[in-house]
């Protein structure tokens, strides 16, 4: 069931394929006026690399003296600091900060990841409030990494989540496409988007093998002071695990190595 509780688990075989976390805040302007020198001083021992792309926002429609106008917006610089192994990235701009990570072990690493430079975005720029505070998770089920090959998602993945791939007499491999897209509001402005369905990484171009994704999309909306982040996350940690584990049958549960975390 989607709403219960669930105990955590750690996975041996976890198929998680990437956690970003992303902070959005109404425009600071002097990010995209000077490099964050003093910002990267701070963190640099933890993101010694770093990069800056030019990023162009999609024209937008508005009114020129009365008459509808594609303008173009200026392009925003998106600043990264990436961790000496290139498995953890910080992301800055003029409206966001974010962290996301391909070797996420634990929540509460993630957490302690993110803690310091955050408090160093805080101090630096002084932030009034976070416009919306984002947590998603990425994952890829692959049965040849398990050893399930030939085992269908119906046995593996709640019905739920399966659509028309649920039913006994459907061949799964005569479906072109079938997933699920979920947009729904939870208790005190909260939000979950869900993607879920048999896709392929990558284009294939490395990869050509059928996985399943589940894709879960956790926000705050509204305004969030920046010493109610914390919470903001951990709440929105728990609706992850609801929806991971709600989505697994316990033969997959238990194919990918489930540990308690205690």
């Amino acid at each position: 069931m989607l709403f219960s509780h669930y105990d955590r688990y750690q996975y041996v075989r976890s198929p998680l394929v990437e956690v970003i976390c992303q902070l959005r805040f109404p425009a600071i302007l002097s990010i995209g006026a000077k490099a964050p020198v003093d910002f990267q001083e701070a963190i640099r021992q933890e993101f010694p690399r770093f990069n800056k792309a030019q990023e162009r926002p999609a024209p937008r429609m508005t009114l020129v003296d009365g008459a509808p106008k594609l303008v173009q917006p200026e392009p925003i610089t998106n600043y990264n600091f990436i961790s000496e192994d290139g498995l953890w990235k910080l992301n800055l701009t003029q409206n966001f900060i974010a962290l996301s990570t391909l070797r996420y072990q634990r929540w509460e690493d993630f957490a302690q990841r993110l803690d310091r430079p955050l408090a160093q975005f805080i101090q630096i720029y002084h932030p009034t409030f976070f416009e919306r505070v984002g947590l998603r998770y990425v994952n890829a089920f692959s049965r040849r990494a398990l050893g399930l090959e030939g085992t269908p998602w119906s046995d593996l993945i709640q019905p739920a989540f399966l659509g028309v791939m649920a039913e006994p007499d459907v061949d799964e491999s005569k479906i072109g496409k079938c997933s699920l897209e979920v947009n729904m509001s939870l208790e005190e402005n909260r939000q979950m988007k869900v993607h879920a369905g048999p896709g392929l990484l990558g284009g294939a171009k490395k990869d050509p093998e059928v996985k399943f994704i589940l894709d879960g999309d956790f926000s705050v909306t509204g305004n969030t002071a920046p010493d109610q982040v914390a919470s903001g996350l951990e709440d929105l940690h728990y609706h992850a695990v609801r929806l991971f584990r709600g989505a697994l049958t316990s033969e997959l549960h238990t194919a990918m190595g489930a540990q308690p975390l205690v």
